[in-house]
């Protein structure tokens, strides 16, 4: 019998592989135009994001009266009679104004605006006048959802504050028994978290004798939420509000200042070139 020889696979058809495929390209002038395209897509859209700018347009008082009677009653699940809406009056809120701003280095503003003349008097003396100015009795509360938050405000008012120091009213690094001794002083402003303002109030170490003035921070944290959304805080905020505040606004004896924009109301994006700041 005649034996075959095996056939040896051809030398052509084992040397021809599968060719690679590169997903990356190193050298940017070998990459295929669609990759360039989008990531030149990207650069566009990410420096239009870094050119426009957040702005606050005023908002007028009426806007933040609505905004803050409407947080009230559905919160609370209530309405506010004719006579109660008829006696909450525009000029018991601050209005802002493109001047002033509604950021925490702007605060001393509309502080200073809401008081008139009498600021320095009201905000920066240090003195105890007998049967006017009652020891722990602020002129100004400012109202936030955190510790942190509330130092952060008190920067807003530094200026204010030299002589007569501001008082922090939050439980975070705090005892009550601390802050109930610092309230026996005079006390221009104050700035704290709602329950830990309502307990000092409840064992009348704070006092509301001079409070002419809240500052309520509608600023939103990374999460989205603010001292009126704020689950837990926001219901410690209406009680404090119900129990001590509610009544002073309807009698008129007292301002609200709302610092922040409105939620989907005041705040628009303005695209532009950054200015260059000059270097100090």
């Amino acid at each position: 019998m005649v034996s075959r020889k095996q056939e040896k696979p051809s030398k052509t058809n084992s040397s021809l592989k599968t060719p690679k495929t590169h997903t990356k390209f190193k050298n940017k002038k070998n990459q295929p135009p669609s990759i360039k395209a989008e990531k030149k897509k990207k650069k566009d859209k990410k420096k239009s994001s870094s050119n426009s700018e957040v702005t606050v347009t005023p908002a007028s008082a009426s806007q933040y009266r609505s905004f803050f009677l409407n947080a009230f009653q559905s919160a609370n699940a209530l309405q506010l009679s004719s006579i109660e809406l008829e006696s909450i009056k525009e000029t018991s809120f601050l209005e802002s104004s493109q001047e002033l701003g509604q950021e925490v280095e702007d605060l001393g503003k509309h502080v200073k605006a809401a008081f008139g003349p009498s600021w320095k008097q009201v905000l920066c003396e240090r003195q105890l006048v007998d049967g006017k100015i009652e020891p722990g009795s602020p002129a100004v509360l400012i109202i936030s959802t955190s510790a942190l938050r509330s130092i952060e405000l008190l920067r807003g008012v530094r200026s204010f504050t030299r002589e007569c120091h501001a008082v922090k009213l939050f439980s975070k690094h705090m005892k009550v028994e601390e802050q109930v001794t610092l309230l026996k002083e005079r006390v221009n402003i104050a700035s704290g978290t709602p329950n830990r303002v309502k307990k000092l109030i409840d064992i009348e170490a704070l006092g509301l004798s001079r409070l002419a003035m809240i500052v309520l921070d509608i600023h939103t944290d990374v999460k989205g939420y603010s001292l009126l959304t704020l689950p837990q805080v926001r219901d410690e905020f209406w009680d404090l509000y119900k129990n001590y505040f509610h009544q002073r606004l309807l009698r008129g004896d007292l301002r609200m200042c709302l610092l922040g924009p409105l939620p989907n109301g005041n705040v628009s994006r303005r695209r532009g070139k950054r200015k260059k700041v000059p270097d100090e």
